[in-house]
């Protein structure tokens, strides 16, 4: 990475984890729950909690990219394990759920990476209220039955930590074409928020990660996401696991403070300039599955 590069990533993102001896130290003999981990953020997260000798649940839908990545960290010395299940349906969450604390008792950590993006515009979705459902139970309703099952363990353990993958589009104005994604981001976030004073008074922290653009599946079929400065999902999970090891309730890139209050006190032009923005964008329809 040349120097431009480097000052562009220091501006654009959060700080990320250069220690990987205090990550073995933080996750060394502990069991990590990592969804959407068949790709892209939550593979590359679950490499390197593997690597620094955490037992890695592997979550996602696609059982065979599961045991792919399940069988490299293995391979490298590692432990993971696979449990293929569609967030998106109420009855396999509760069976997953059930599984995995009969198997794991109380998890350590739950890393909530599945996810769900959709590019439209309103005249795109007239036809299409499934773009709002699909999101709503990967990016909504999916990681909370999820949690609801998992976390009462966690409380009686008397202690744990859940982090959650969000997105800087929803501390900010909301853009164009993002509704179904953003709402469905925001009600996630927001309810987390909500419970986690609950939670820290039994003793589990909460992190939530607002990321900006990486380099997945998620980002790859909108083509101005490919100009726009980003971080490959090696990068991007360095910033999880230094979430894993500092526990803090916020990671944010720098900028997003000024954004977020930007946009609440100059809320009429940024309108403006947001309808501008749509007028000269090219109207194309994009959306991707699960997992960042």
């Amino acid at each position: 990475m040349n120097l431009a590069n480097r000052l562009l990533d220091r501006v654009v993102n959060p700080p990320r984890l250069s220690d990987p001896d205090a990550l073995r130290r933080a996750v060394s003999g502990k069991t990590v729950l990592v969804t959407g981990a068949s790709f892209g953020l939550g593979e590359s997260t679950a490499r390197k909690l593997g690597a620094a000798g955490a037992t890695v649940l592997l979550v996602a839908r696609t059982a065979s990219k599961l045991d792919d990545v399940a069988a490299s960290i293995n391979a490298a010395g590692g432990h993971a394990m696979t449990y293929a299940a569609d967030l998106t349906d109420e009855v396999a969450v509760a069976e997953l759920a059930k599984l995995i604390t009969e198997e794991h008792g109380a998890l350590d950590i739950i890393v909530n990476n599945a996810g769900k993006s959709i590019r439209r515009s309103l005249e795109l979705q007239y036809d299409r209220p499934q773009d709002f459902q699909r999101t709503i139970d990967i990016n909504y309703l999916g990681p909370i039955r999820l949690l609801l099952a998992l976390i009462p363990p966690m409380r009686d353990n008397g202690g744990g930590h859940i982090i959650n993958v969000s997105t800087v589009g929803v501390r900010i104005a909301p853009g164009p074409r993002w509704g179904a994604y953003q709402a469905s981001k925001g009600a996630f976030d927001t309810w987390l928020r909500s419970v986690s004073p609950e939670l820290r008074t039994d003793g589990i922290a909460v992190s939530s990660l607002y990321m900006a653009l990486i380099y997945t599946r998620m980002s790859a079929p909108t083509p101005i996401m490919r100009k726009l400065p980003g971080l490959h999902p090696d990068d991007a999970a360095d910033i999880v696991v230094k979430a894993i090891v500092e526990r803090p309730r916020d990671v944010e890139p720098w900028w997003v403070w000024p954004a977020e209050v930007g946009s609440a006190v100059a809320r009429g032009p940024l309108e403006v300039a947001m309808r501008l923005m749509y007028q000269f964008s090219t109207d194309t329809a994009s959306a991707t599955g699960a997992g960042r």
